[in-house]
């Protein structure tokens, strides 16, 4: 043992180290926010609420029913639903998300080849009944029309391609400092 370490021992440098930590923060002003009347908006690829992508050419769901997302998704809650066209294409006929048993993965976002699902910034959906949480195509395609709208194709821009804006630290975030010495 050498003498660095017995002072160590005896003296508890590391508990005296993170009492001036405590110390020194005891009196700055908190970051708490108040939930209900200040939120904060969401950070840029929030996983929150699944939204279907509309066709902005046609009006319809983006999805052509390949089923990729269902594959990939761990919890299995995913649920595509289709049939032959006239023209021999697939139609997606019914297109369900159990949103109780998802796990916010993004896997589905993902895999999708045509960019069909989002997992939109929404975030308070709380609610009593159970069937209010499986999702049908024609509720997915509201929450794109409610949640994403204009700014959704600014979301997989945004998103999908990655800037180096996107890594800084929020204004106003907490931010442990390393004080050399």
């Amino acid at each position: 043992m050498t003498v660095q370490e017995f002072f160590r021992k005896i003296f508890f440098i590391e508990i005296l180290k993170g009492l001036s930590l405590t110390l020194s923060r005891l009196f700055t002003k908190p970051v708490t926010r108040r939930y209900p009347k200040q939120k904060r908006p969401a950070a840029l690829g929030f996983r929150g609420l699944h939204a279907l992508v509309r066709n902005p050419a046609t009006g319809d769901v983006k999805c052509v029913g390949c089923g990729l997302c269902a594959a990939i998704c761990p919890s299995r809650c995913i649920y595509i639903y289709t049939s032959e066209g006239p023209e021999h294409q697939k139609i997606v006929d019914r297109y369900e998300i159990e949103v109780l048993r998802c796990v916010y993965c993004a896997f589905c976002v993902e895999a999708c080849p045509f960019g069909a699902i989002v997992l939109t910034p929404h975030y308070e959906y709380a609610n009593y009944r159970r069937e209010d949480f499986y999702m049908t195509k024609e509720k997915l395609l509201e929450n794109w029309d409610k949640y994403m709208g204009d700014k959704g194709l600014d979301y997989f821009d945004k998103f999908w391609n990655p800037k180096s804006s996107h890594f800084t630290t929020p204004e106003g975030q907490a931010v442990w400092r390393h004080k050399d010495g």
